[in-house]
This record gives C-alpha cells, structure tokens and sequence, in this order.
C-alpha cells in the first residue's frame, strides 16, 4: 500500500540560532509537525543554502546545555566546529554528520570553523534532535563523529546513490548507533531517476528537499527546500528526481511517551525538567569554556 504525501510545507520565516545559524524551522513550530506527531524527530532546523561573507570572528552559538534528547547535525555546504563537556567535539565538513547524545547533560557549543570563517562561503546545514525513551533520558553521553567516507553507499547506477547515515536501505546499515528505531538517508538522484522506499506505515516519515526538486508517488510536487509530510498509512513511497536533486528522508519509530520540553531540555514530566535546571545549575553538566 502507498504511503501518501499528507502536507507539503514551504519553509517558514528565517531566524538566526546565535549568530551562525540562519534557519527555518520545521519541527515543532510549524502546523502538523508537532513533538508527538513527529516523534522520535522532535525539532527540525534547516539552514538552507546561505553566502556569509568571510569574517575574522567565527559565527555561531555559545556555551549551552542539553539533555534528554540526541542532537545530529548534518553538513551540506560549509565547515562546523563544536566542542562538549563530556570530550566529544571536532570538524564536521561537506558531507560529515555530528550525533551527539545528550542523554543525562552535556554543555555544548557549535560554531563556523576557524577557516571558512575567514575565508567565508555556501552554509547549508540541517540539525535534528531526536529524542530519547524514558529508561536511556539519564544515560551516559557520548559522540559520534560520522564523516563522509563512513556513510554506507548504496549504489542506484545511473540514478545515482543513496546514504545511510542510520538504519538501512535495500538492506545496507548505516553507522549510527540509535536508541529507537530511525532511519536517516540522503538521496543523491540524478535528473530523472527514481528511487523507492518502505517504512512501517506507523513511522512517521518525511522528507526534506535539500537540492533539486522531485515528484512523490508520480503525483505530488515538492519544490527546493520544501518538506514533504507523510501520512502513518501505507508502507511504500517513491521519489522521482526532476532535476539533479538531494533529498533527507526520515522515518523512525514514535516514541509513545509524555513530552514535557523547556529551552534546551526534553524530559517527560515536568518535575524532571525543573530537576535538569537545578542540575544545570549546580555545575552537574560539567565544564565548557
């Protein structure tokens, strides 16, 4: 059975994460793409493609805290620094992603690396968080630094190749480690070619277009830099390139719990997130300079 396109949304008004950061977002803010209904995608920034010009201060966002939640950040154009308290930190270039779990606290910071910084140039970035069960909210945080070359490939010939950065395609595995089921692809289809995919008609799905454009089904039109909603019926969909196009799929398995989210914290109940802020406070989130 398909899984039908439910709503295509264009992308929503820009505003700046700090200073580096030029972003629509998608996930929670815009209608029909809240926590729940998109679980365990629970915020979704896309910094579609944007010239800043070079600069000797490097832009981007101060020392801040996170918890409960997992946080990827995908590299299309440009270069990201990011340094946190539990060690985790480095480069993330063109191609690169950074999944950094938060779990029980970590102080973090993100930034235009030093080089692009001066030299200036294309940004383009997506950041997800995606987020944790109830039982892994207090684990131990850890990094993992996924670059290019590591992203499973999986060869379409002349369609072109899709990567697996989590869960898998055509029964090829990405590298990243999940708590919960998801599955986090980029289409890199070449003008015309199709592709297909099938995920459990309850995942929610959706589908980010990054560059390009595409057609969903053979009916449904989804422009650059539009997302594309999927409905929770239906297992089947496909994607048909109009032009040379690049397209994040995400699908994952909904995490069935309460969500109780404040600023940078997302716990289940209330009481929790009152608990991360005295916590953040008390310096348990360790040390970032």
């Amino acid at each position: 059975m398909t899984k039908k396109v439910e709503l295509v949304y264009p992308p929503g008004e820009v505003h700046f994460v700090g200073d580096g950061f030029r972003v629509h977002n998608f996930i929670p803010s815009r209608y029909g793409l809240d926590m729940q209904r998109m679980s365990p995608f629970i915020m979704l920034d896309y910094g579609s493609k944007h010239y800043f010009s070079p600069s000797t201060h490097a832009r981007g966002v101060g020392v801040h805290p996170h918890r409960g939640f997992e946080t990827v950040t995908i590299a299309y154009k440009g270069r990201v620094a990011h340094h946190d308290s539990s060690g985790g930190g480095g480069i993330i270039g063109e191609g690169d992603v950074q999944w950094m779990t938060a779990a029980s606290g970590v102080l973090h910071k993100e930034y235009h690396e030093e080089s692009f910084s001066a030299e200036g140039g294309d940004f383009q970035m997506v950041q997800l968080w995606v987020n944790l069960p109830a039982k892994d909210k207090m684990s131990t945080p850890k990094y993992q630094a996924i670059s290019n070359q590591q992203i499973t490939q999986v060869d379409l010939g002349d369609s072109g190749f899709i990567e697996v950065i989590a869960g898998e395609y055509q029964g090829q595995k990405g590298p990243a480690s999940t708590f919960t089921p998801v599955n986090m692809l980029n289409a890199k289809l070449k003008s015309g070619a199709k592709a297909s995919f099938s995920f459990p008609a309850s995942y929610n799905t959706c589908l980010l277009v990054i560059e390009g454009s595409v057609i969903v089904n053979g009916t449904e039109d989804v422009a650059l830099d539009n997302l594309a909603l999927l409905e929770n019926e239906g297992e089947e969909f496909s994607i048909e390139a109009k032009e040379d196009s690049v397209v994040l799929i995400l699908s994952g398995e909904p995490i069935n719990e309460p969500i109780a989210a404040h600023g940078p914290f997302v716990m289940n109940t209330r009481q929790e997130i009152m608990q991360a802020f005295e916590d953040f406070n008390a310096g348990k989130f360790g040390y970032l300079s």
